[in-house]
């Protein structure tokens, strides 16, 4: 494989402490959203590759731009990893199993603590808050590039679950679990009602079966367990946030 690496790279992590601390919230926003878009086209890459070697066909110039955007990725990475480490929230959400420096990095750039003096402001703010709806023709009432980062990060909780230092995947397990139980009870039957006149559901579908029936189906179950320990991250971090700006705990 072709391991090519621009001057321009070599530079910017060789320099990577100094010009990290110059970083901007637009720019630390823009790094965060040009890392998650720079992934799609390295993964296609990487299949187009797997598959090319699966039939024993040359693929020189893939490997070429697999490897350069590896490198970009990697720089983006490095890049925001500095500039989180001058913050302690930033510090503090990388210390968390499943959340690194992109993640972190895109809490800090998309949080304003001077507007949210409660949890529930960044909860709204992220279209996590209650009954929160987008109805036709008003504007989106949340940020979502925040709210895209939220899933991002109930999905890393998922996925590290059985990571031995992992704190909030276990909690999901727990909250499923709970809401399982209390789904099989009938606590969500108007929830189920309501799921099925506002949403257009095949009735051949499983959601369908559920729905019918009172109860929610599991992939429900398992995004309001999801949305929970997000919730619950968020308020943790809030506090970082707000006590490493006004030395006290928020109200």
């Amino acid at each position: 494989m072709i391991d090519t690496v621009e001057p321009t790279t070599k530079l910017l992590r060789r320099d990577l402490a100094q010009l990290a601390q110059g970083i901007s919230m637009e720019e630390a926003r823009f790094l965060v959203d040009l890392y998650y878009d720079l992934q799609k086209p390295r993964i296609g890459s990487g299949e187009q590759i797997r598959s090319l070697e699966s039939t024993a066909k040359p693929h020189q110039v893939l490997d070429w731009m697999y490897a350069n955007q590896q490198a970009q990725e990697r720089t983006i990475k490095a890049a925001l990893d500095e500039w989180t480490d001058q913050d302690p929230a930033g510090r503090w959400a990388k210390s968390i199993v499943g959340i690194g420096p992109v993640l972190s990095a895109g809490l800090l750039a998309s949080i304003d603590i001077e507007r949210a003096p409660h949890v529930g402001h960044v909860w709204g703010f992220a279209g996590l808050g209650a009954n929160q709806k987008w109805e036709k023709g008003q504007k989106r009432p949340w940020n979502a590039r925040l709210k895209t980062l939220c899933y991002k990060i109930g999905e890393s909780f998922v996925k590290l679950q059985n990571n031995p230092g992992d704190f909030y995947g276990k909690l999901f397990v727990e909250r499923k679990a709970l809401l399982h139980h209390q789904n099989d009870q009938g606590a969500f039957m108007l929830a189920a009602s309501a799921a099925l006149e506002r949403r257009k559901i095949g009735k051949d579908t499983i959601a369908y079966a559920h729905y019918s029936k009172g109860l929610l189906p599991d992939a429900h179950i398992h995004a309001r367990a999801r949305r929970w320990v997000v919730k619950l991250f968020l308020s943790h971090f809030h506090y970082v946030l707000y006590f490493e700006r006004y030395g006290q705990a928020p109200p």
